[in-house]
């Protein structure tokens, strides 16, 4: 009997001390959560300084260091159409103090690549849609069409030898013309570029006689007339350059296709922090000097929360993936 005793004591013993852990632990988290942020966040922009993510990314992180008191910082991990900061990300504690302003090769990437080394929606936890954009098709003033319809109109054998360049095979252009080819037979001459930049500069030069970007790539060459526009991606004409008829108009039926630009976390950051992050990035969009960077840009601010945002990846996710499949697009 007293030996009984003694080992249901100790059994007891370990249940009690396995809670005591357990509470520590939850404790612990929720201490750290409630006094977040305690030293400088790491905010990964997956692209090369000075594009549209860079600009979002610094003009949102500098917002939420005059908030929270601590400095957020930009850290630019170009490479692998964005899979090189993905996965730093996603291999990250899940503490709140690194993040990634992701965009659309975030749901790409997983269809387009044979090993993907993340996965989009199990890894992630979604804190804050803050912006979407438009793709234009530009082209060098000096070339023969002015429209979409006017290329459409063409024969195969004529348009595939213009050449189109993009931000590279799997970027968010590409995918959009790929799906473009699905829909109307289009085909063009894809050159992929490292890039969307060199893509620009080239059909500024008149190397390459079309591009196709997100809106802000080409806006500046475009209100100042040294790029034309051929078709937006958007529902309406954008506001800024309202002589560039949409895909729509051009005869392609609810063809729309934005951009988008949103911080995520890793999976298992603790709720707290993302409602804070939400919270504040949620002021940053609101101020004045934010929101007129981002229309100078053509960037709509768009301040969509985690739950919706989730649904727009995993929405995303699914479209890429048909067109991937239907394409036939790999990248090793």
């Amino acid at each position: 009997m007293h030996t009984c005793f003694i080992k249901l004591g100790t059994l007891n013993l370990q249940r009690l001390l396995l809670r005591a852990i357990a509470v520590l632990a939850l404790t612990s988290a929720a201490d750290a959560a409630e006094r977040y942020p305690v030293r400088p966040v790491r905010l990964v922009v997956p692209y090369a300084p000075g594009g549209g993510s860079d600009i979002i990314g610094r003009s949102v992180g500098l917002k939420l260091g005059e908030a929270l008191g601590e400095s957020f910082v930009i850290d630019n991990r170009p490479g692998a159409a964005s899979m090189v900061a993905t996965e730093i990300v996603a291999k990250s504690a899940p503490d709140g103090y690194t993040l990634i302003l992701a965009d659309v090769p975030h749901t790409i990437n997983v269809s387009t690549y044979a090993h993907p080394t993340y996965d989009a929606i199990k890894d992630f936890a979604p804190v804050m849609l803050v912006g979407t954009a438009p793709q234009i098709m530009v082209a060098h003033p000096s070339f023969a069409y002015s429209s979409l319809k006017e290329l459409l109109a063409l024969p195969r054998a004529q348009t595939e030898k213009i050449a189109m360049g993009t931000s590279g095979t799997g970027s968010s252009p590409h995918m959009t013309y790929e799906l473009l080819r699905l829909r109307t037979g289009l085909t063009l001459n894809h050159i992929p570029y490292k890039g969307g930049g060199p893509a620009t500069t080239d059909a500024l030069a008149g190397q390459i006689p079309i591009a196709f970007n997100a809106a802000p790539a080409s806006m500046i060459y475009l209100r100042a007339n040294r790029l034309k526009g051929l078709g937006i991606t958007s529902a309406k004409r954008h506001p800024l350059v309202p002589n560039i008829p949409t895909f729509i108009e051009a005869g392609v039926p609810n063809f729309t296709v934005a951009h988008w630009y949103g911080v995520l976390a890793p999976a298992g950051t603790p709720p707290a922090v993302i409602k804070l992050l939400h919270a504040e990035i949620l002021k940053a969009l609101q101020t004045a000097d934010v929101k007129e960077r981002f229309a100078t840009l053509a960037i709509d601010v768009a301040a969509i929360g985690p739950a919706e945002f989730a649904k727009i990846i995993d929405a995303d996710v699914k479209r890429w993936r048909d067109v991937v499949t239907k394409s036939g697009i790999r990248i090793e």
